[in-house]
């Protein structure tokens, strides 16, 4: 029997951005001795890009499901913002060729929508007319799309997109991050993503925490190229290269949460 306490939630941490969504503070976690996560704290705005990156093994998908409430803490909070609708898709689930599914069946498992409705999903991801495919049959980036119409079925208010790109060639990655930010302006809606793909994490998202079961360093892309913390993980030959790639932030929030597009990007280099 699991004996380890239940976390308790606080009335409210302070949000991020003025608009919280769901936010960890302290955050600990071990398994079988071994330290999984330490005293890790995040947060999510209304309008945010927030990626975490970090080694394998160190601890980003267990994050992730933490604060989903899917994997039960040691020690820390977890709060999310009362009502908080939440779509997540977790790291590709691998589908058995020899049973059939199409992807009208998929976007329906643990809930039903009408026709109309999971056209619509599909067309935001750019995949019309795909109901009656066989999911076993899909490119790894049709799949991808197709598990993003499924979170957005749920109207979230935030995504949490575990490994997004994964079995994608690059330009399927682009198209999908592409998408993504897409969706993100449209419905305004916060994004939580875990992603090993560094080129493009710097190029696309507002904030970047790099863990090592620990929160090593966060902040701008900018800000965490430069921190002795990113280039002793990743080298500084990486953290060079991927400065070039380095994200234009080119935009704030209001109190609300909402983006605000700024015009003049001077002082962001």
């Amino acid at each position: 029997m699991d004996t380890r306490p239940a976390a308790s939630e606080p009335a409210q941490p302070p949000p991020v951005h003025g608009d919280g969504l769901l936010r960890g503070k302290g955050v600990c976690l071990a398994y079988n001795g071994r330290t999984i996560l330490d005293n890790v704290d995040i947060g999510v705005a209304g309008g945010e890009v927030v990626t975490i990156v970090g080694l394998n093994g160190c601890g980003k998908s267990t994050l992730v499901r933490a604060l989903l409430g899917l994997t039960r803490i040691d020690a820390g909070t977890v709060w999310h913002r009362p009502g908080l609708r939440i779509g997540y898709t977790p790291q590709r689930m691998k589908m058995d060729p020899i049973m059939p599914m199409t992807v009208a069946r998929y976007l329906t498992l643990g809930g039903r929508h009408d026709i109309g409705t999971l056209s619509r999903a599909l067309g935001e991801v750019e995949l019309d007319g795909a109901l009656d495919a066989q999911m076993s049959e899909l490119s790894g980036g049709e799949f991808n799309r197709i598990a993003l119409a499924r979170a957005l079925l749920r109207d979230p208010d935030i995504l949490v997109l575990d490994e997004p790109l994964s079995s994608v060639d690059f330009a399927g990655q682009v198209k999908l991050y592409e998408l993504i930010e897409t969706i993100r302006e449209r419905r305004g809606c916060g994004v939580l993503m875990v992603s090993h793909d560094l080129h493009l994490v710097m190029s696309t998202t507002d904030t970047v925490v790099c863990l090592n079961h620990h929160v090593c360093c966060s902040g701008r892309p900018t800000q965490v190229l430069n921190h002795p913390e990113f280039v002793a993980l990743f080298g500084r030959r990486l953290a060079e290269s991927l400065a070039v790639y380095a994200h234009r932030h080119d935009h704030s929030h209001d109190p609300s949460g909402r983006v605000i597009v700024e015009r003049n990007h001077a002082n962001d280099h």
